[in-house]
């Protein structure tokens, strides 16, 4: 596939793997970044690998096949409009100078981009990367073709719907997060519909999930659906890792939208260029957080 602009592949696809050892997404030594994934077709894996900054190599197993390599525009950033973001002189113009060939994705799965954004609601991501993992593993299927061993395609949404509560349990998911996933699953229909809706809407039919607010709706939108506006509320460490870079000193979620406000239509693509260039570290001054197990309980 020739590409319109140059592409970083790897940094473009990261926001679709959950954590280092996701069996539905791996990079492996010849450069290669595989996925596996359920389409309306069926089950597929594919295989993207870079030629050069334009040319990309796709390759698709399985079922759904076809209907994969139909998406991989999408997926590879060829949907994003980047018209309209132009940032003054400052730590957002130097950070897309510095990250530009990153590009923000459009996976096009709802549900398969809403799930893992449910388990990592107020938790920290080695908790929820852990769970995403033992699920898969679990009910999950494997992924076809030739995919690296350990790979699986993610449930069904009647898959996730028969998911006993006792193996929520067991992958460390508190009752409150796994009904929050059954009932995503349940409305598996009607939320894949949203990435043909506008983007006020697409949120606002997420949200109709019970136990889905403002920040899984926004994490999965800006899978899902490549949305460049969706800014992420209610996060731990965002508004201060924003602050930093904008301000010097840390915010909180209103501060951080008042920093954004200039950027609005690209709110996320500023964030995800200043995080990317690193300009949202500041000193750590505390302790990490606990990892709270749930199965001790």
């Amino acid at each position: 596939m020739t590409l319109t602009r140059p592409l970083d592949l790897h940094r473009t696809l990261l926001p679709l793997r959950h954590g280092g050892l996701d069996p539905a997404h791996r990079s492996t030594p010849d450069g290669a970044v595989w996925r596996a994934t359920l389409l309306a077709t069926g089950p597929t894996t594919m295989r993207l690998a870079q030629r050069d900054p334009l040319t990309i190599e796709v390759q698709a197993w399985g079922e759904g096949a076809a209907e994969a390599v139909t998406l991989a525009p999408g997926l590879l950033g060829e949907h994003d409009d980047v018209a309209g973001f132009d940032p003054p002189a400052g730590p957002v113009r130097e950070a897309y100078r510095r990250t530009a060939r990153v590009r923000l994705t459009r996976s096009g799965r709802v549900l398969e981009s809403l799930v893992p954004c449910i388990l990592e609601q107020r938790v920290i991501t080695r908790t929820a990367t852990d769970a995403w993992r033992w699920l898969l593993l679990a009910h999950g299927s494997p992924a076809p073709g030739p995919a690296p061993e350990g790979m699986r395609v993610p449930p069904s949404p009647e898959g996730w719907a028969a998911v006993p509560s006792w193996d929520f349990h067991r992958a460390g998911v508190d009752p409150r997060r796994a009904r929050t996933v059954v009932a995503a699953a349940r409305w598996s229909r009607r939320l894949e519909e949203a990435a043909g809706l506008e983007p006020t809407d697409a949120l606002a039919r997420l949200m109709l999930v019970p136990g889905v607010g403002p920040w899984t709706a926004a994490e999965t939108a800006q899978r899902a659906f490549g949305d460049p506006d969706a800014v992420t509320v209610g996060d731990y460490h965002l508004p201060h890792q924003i602050g930093y870079a904008l301000r010097g000193r840390r915010t909180d979620d209103a501060g951080m939208l008042e920093l954004l406000e200039p950027y609005r239509g690209h709110r996320h693509r500023a964030v995800r260029h200043l995080l990317l260039s690193g300009a949202g570290r500041e000193p750590r001054r505390g302790p990490r957080l606990a990892i709270e197990d749930h199965r001790r309980r």
